[in-house]
């Protein structure tokens, strides 16, 4: 898959690129701006919709610069787009510094990644096979 149709509820300056040849996420930009209380978090119109087809996913990743300078990250990362979603895409974004922080329109804000997917057919069974891990569960690799 090279193409995605993407419907650019706003203006053209809203459509995903990538910065740079070879970057696996296309930027995601408000379409609004937005005050993000100091341990707030607030919902971010992107005027960006897409239609992906059936087997694919868009996954919205945080912008390292935003986490790392400012501690603005996405709240549930990866946000998941469904193959069927035809809305706006919007990103939820968290601020956990001290700091309000303000989205301008066209601050990039997140990555969208498009990646294929395995659609998975569930089978109940009585047991599951054995592994090395089995049933431990966090921090059972340890520390180091």
């Amino acid at each position: 898959m090279n193409q995605v149709p993407v419907l650019i509820t706003c203006d053209d300056r809203f459509l995903p690129t990538y910065a740079k040849p070879g970057d696996a996420g296309a930027d995601l930009r408000a379409a609004e701006s937005v005050a993000i209380a100091a341990h707030g978090r607030a919902t971010i119109k992107t005027g960006v919709s897409i239609a992906l087809p059936f087997g694919y996913v868009g996954l919205v990743h945080p912008r390292s610069g935003l986490a790392a300078k400012f501690g603005v990250t996405v709240l549930n990362s990866p946000g998941t787009i469904d193959a069927g979603y035809r809305g706006e895409i919007s990103v939820t974004l968290y601020n956990s510094s001290n700091e309000d922080f303000k989205v301008e329109i066209g601050d990039r804000i997140a990555q969208l990644l498009i990646q294929q997917v395995e659609i998975a057919k569930f089978v109940k069974v009585e047991r599951l096979p054995n592994s090395e891990r089995a049933d431990n569960g966090f921090g059972s690799t340890g520390v180091n």
